[in-house]
């Protein structure tokens, strides 16, 4: 959805046009703005320095006209540490290949975690935890997380921990349920509960911006 000259980002979308004229220049106004996220590179200028681990590489085969066809599937987030995480799924011949997909899918999934001191034993004025519980569902896997005090640390499975460590989450009860060994889906699940989190932080913005104009009327 980009073009590339001369090693430069030529940006095809409206809101690629606005970054790189600097009229957005956050990741927060970005997604706020409404408009698509369909570039990667857009993603690469407002959080430079976006840290990708990969949680898990499998091999799919598929029955074809022409025999067996052998792909590999890879399960990656990104994301910087500081309340933006991205989760995607990428297929390709080749791993590489399907890692690098998977990246940049993961970029344009990219949310805002909405992070703070949720938690009743815990009044710090620091963003170490999130404002209040949510929950995520994949498959049959559900994933609880709960804001924590400062200095538990991640009480969760390595896959959850990777998430919400790249989400910037550094204290946080959580619970999984169902077949919490299929890591793709516990995965998924614990990104879902982030987006879950985002999602709510969204309609109360949405809800105090109607409120404020009711007021100025």
């Amino acid at each position: 959805m980009s073009n590339r000259q001369d090693g430069g980002w030529e940006p095809v979308t409206r809101l690629g046009r606005k970054v790189q004229e600097g009229e957005i220049d956050t990741m927060s106004a970005a997604l706020d703005s409404g408009l698509p996220l369909k570039e990667p590179e857009l993603v690469d200028q407002l959080l430079p320095g976006l840290d990708d681990e990969v949680l898990d590489i499998n091999m799919v085969q598929r029955m074809t006209d022409s025999g067996r066809r052998v792909k590999f599937r890879c399960v990656v987030t990104v994301g910087d540490r500081n309340g933006f995480v991205g989760y995607a799924e990428g297929r390709d011949d080749q791993v590489g290949s399907a890692i690098q997909k998977a990246i940049e899918i993961a970029k344009l999934n990219i949310i805002e975690v909405p992070r703070g001191s949720g938690s009743w034993e815990d009044r710090s004025d620091r963003p170490h935890s999130l404002t209040h519980r949510t929950s995520g569902k994949a498959g049959s896997v559900e994933v609880d997380v709960i804001p924590a005090p400062e200095g538990l640390g991640l009480a969760a499975s390595d896959t959850v921990r990777a998430v919400l460590e790249l989400a910037g989450i550094e204290n946080a009860w959580t619970q999984s349920h169902g077949n919490t060994r299929t890591t793709v889906n516990l995965a998924k699940a614990t990104f879902n509960a982030l987006e879950n989190a985002s999602q709510s932080r969204m309609q109360a913005r949405t809800q105090d911006n109607e409120g404020a104009e009711v007021a100025e009327r």
